[in-house]
């Protein structure tokens, strides 16, 4: 592994790392970019999606080193120093590790059902417009018993830099679909015998300490303050996390994990 040595922020090979907040909002055109020595590693590990290329920092060729040699053969590997690199990204780049990639071709809701009969734990993400709260609910997922994630339109994309990083890199392997809204994601859930669970913090809602769910569910999270739709909230079974007084809700991460974390123990 021989590093490209980039002393000009404007040289065509690193064209895909150029301001890269700002075509974070308009969009890569199929491409996403991870930030960060773990999500790195999780892009190479996993070997999901096809690596375009890696830009690092000169102080971290030596850290690197072990990480960098796994890099797929013909990927190009190139390197600034610091100030080129903050150049480059439009904003100074404390982690000075970055990498290009192809987005997966998108997947429907059926493609992360199992087959009929099978066990499965789903999480589906309802108005999840903060990228953070999207990465964190990824990597609950994951964590806690989750087979796949399923966002809807409206909800932030899972490939955002940001989301991917939050999310340790789960995103990067998570099976996962995008559904243009709640009713059709409802209907497929239905019609694959998936038990739609709701999570809101009414409170004519069931407790979800005294419910026990069934072998294939999927649990639904809405966007903090306005939560669910109400009409989506009446056709699933709706769940609430009992609260201290004077507290009305948990972060909608925080809240999707302690739910997650009890359904999946008692299923």
């Amino acid at each position: 592994m021989k590093p490209a040595l980039i002393t000009d922020p404007d040289d065509p090979r690193i064209e895909a790392y150029r301001e890269i907040r700002e075509r974070d909002l308009v969009g890569r055109k199929g491409r996403f970019i991870v930030e960060g020595r773990v999500t790195l590693g999780v892009l190479i590990a996993r070997r999901r999606h096809v690596i375009e290329s890696v830009l690092v920092g000169e102080s971290r060729l030596e850290p690197l080193r072990d990480l960098l040699e796994k890099v797929p053969s013909g990927v190009p590997v190139y390197a600034a120093n610091q100030k080129v690199l903050d150049a480059i990204a439009g904003f100074p780049m404390h982690r000075g590790v970055l990498s290009v990639a192809r987005k997966p071709d998108a997947r429907p809701v059926e493609g992360v059902i199992a087959p009929p009969g099978a066990p499965q734990v789903l999480l589906a993400l309802i108005g999840l417009s903060n990228h953070d709260n999207v990465g964190a609910c990824f990597r609950n997922a994951a964590a806690l018993g989750a087979s796949g994630v399923i966002t809807d339109a409206a909800s932030a994309d899972p490939f955002y830099r940001k989301a991917i990083r939050v999310s340790a890199g789960t995103v990067l392997w998570m099976p996962q679909a995008r559904v243009e809204g709640w009713r059709g994601l409802f209907d497929a859930l239905e019609a694959n015998g998936h038990a739609v669970l709701a999570l809101t913090p009414d409170p004519a809602a069931r407790d979800l300490r005294d419910f026990s769910p069934p072998n294939r569910f999927t649990l639904v999270l809405g966007a903090e303050g306005p939560g669910l739709p109400g009409e989506a909230i009446a056709r699933a079974t709706a769940l609430r996390i009992p609260m201290a007084e004077g507290v009305d809700s948990l972060n909608v991460a925080t809240a999707g994990a302690v739910a997650l974390s009890h359904l999946v123990g008692r299923r």
